[in-house]
């Protein structure tokens, strides 16, 4: 089990939904608090603007579902499954990942900040302007992923692999290039500089 930074503990949960069969509903509009979610089918489930607050999903299938400005806040995620999973401006704030797959997952907007993806393997992942600052990203295995205008400020980054990453347009000031993996990673010339300076170079035009 993922620890949450700082210490903080899980939240407890108060009611439990198991092996339930939520296969291609519309959780649009819904509110959970403080539930366990426990080998629950919702592969090709979408939701718009529902609420997820201090829940667990523990082997919870989201495979190929889609998700729009929905909000899974504080939440703790232990061996699910996220294949070719979507998730458009939600809001990941504070949620912790551990013993899951995120094979194709596709995350456009939204807010990761806070969340805990240590060791994650996001390679086949994408990630497009999410914030996703002080987002625990330790050891995350990322090789050929794309990153691209990701807000990673003040992130977890130490053993991060980010070999091969488009990382284009991201905030790239907490990685460290000497104990980040960043071989034939893409970045543009404003990242270039950045790098050079965490490497203790000076950058002149002449």
């Amino acid at each position: 089990m993922a620890e949450r930074k700082y210490g903080v503990p899980a939240p407890e949960t108060r009611t439990t939904v198991r092996s339930a069969d939520w296969d291609s509903e519309d959780l649009s509009g819904q509110t959970h608090e403080q539930v366990a979610f426990i080998d629950v089918d919702m592969t090709e489930a979408t939701s718009r603007g529902a609420v997820f607050s201090e829940c667990s999903f523990r082997d919870v299938r989201f495979n190929a579902s889609v998700h729009t400005e929905t909000a899974f806040l504080n939440c703790t995620f232990t061996r699910c499954t996220f294949f070719d999973a979507t998730f458009a401006a939600c809001k990941f704030v504070g949620s912790v990942f551990s013993d899951c797959t995120f094979d194709l997952l596709k995350v456009s907007g939204g807010d990761w900040s806070f969340a805990g993806l240590p060791g994650a393997a996001l390679g086949s992942a994408s990630f497009t302007d999410v914030r996703m600052r002080e987002a625990d990203l330790t050891g995350a295995r990322c090789e050929g992923a794309a990153l691209q205008r990701v807000d990673l400020s003040g992130a977890w980054l130490h053993g991060a692999d980010l070999s091969r990453c488009d990382l284009r347009g991201s905030d790239l000031s907490s990685v460290d290039p000497l104990t980040v993996k960043l071989k034939d990673a893409v970045i543009d010339i404003r990242q270039a500089v950045t790098i050079a300076g965490l490497l203790g170079l000076e950058v002149r035009s002449d």
